[in-house]
């Protein structure tokens, strides 16, 4: 961990496991990082990229408006696979947030990401750790020798990602009332029987 801490410090970009997949990461606040890692991956520099966070009280560090809604919404399902766009601090870097406002945020559920944003102090950025239009990685088999050559740093211990699915995003329309965003990870099932009301976008 304190290699990849070290890189991250540093301005570099790593691939390090969370609970869903492989993540391709670096400094959130890094707008040079931030862009590298696009480009790596072959994806626009204008689609805002996803964060992590190390536990509930560096939601601060993200968004100022932490409503009732919200913090029962992650006290539910984090740490865990559920990504939730928040309204961005006006300070948080644009390149972080999309034309409304918003970003993605989760705490992860595994044990390695979580505690590296912790240590970091700062939002870590985790888009999957594939190129564009490849599939995401599940194993340290899966990864692209060619992104491994791309990256300043990486983590393949176990536990490994689940694998499964991505995580879901979902974006709260008011008092529990939820918008899928992405399915993934985490059901709709399950939000509704947490008591939410789920819409599935353009559905």
């Amino acid at each position: 961990m304190q290699e990849l801490l070290k890189v991250l410090r540093s301005g570099g970009i790593v691939i390090y496991p969370t609970e869903t997949l492989y993540a391709l990461g670096c400094d959130a606040t890094s707008e040079a990082a931030c862009n590298r890692v696009a480009e790596v991956k072959g994806r626009s520099e204008e689609r805002p990229l996803p964060l992590i966070i190390g536990g509930m009280d560096m939601l601060d560090l993200v968004t100022g408006e932490k409503t009732r809604s919200l913090l029962d919404l992650a006290g539910a399902f984090w740490p865990g696979p559920l990504s939730i766009l928040v309204k961005a601090l006006p300070d948080l870097p644009a390149w972080l947030s999309d034309d409304e406002g918003y970003t993605s945020v989760r705490w992860s559920g595994h044990p390695f990401a979580s505690e590296l944003s912790r240590r970091f102090r700062k939002p870590i950025v985790a888009t999957s750790a594939n190129l564009s239009g490849k599939p995401p990685a599940a194993l340290p088999e899966d990864i692209d020798p060619a992104l491994l050559e791309m990256v300043d740093g990486s983590y393949f211990d176990p536990p490994w990602p689940r694998g499964h699915k991505a995580s879901t995003v979902v974006r709260l329309l008011g008092s529990s009332k939820l918008e899928i965003i992405r399915e993934g990870e985490i059901s709709i099932k399950k939000l509704c029987d947490k008591g939410f009301s789920v819409a599935v976008r353009n559905a």
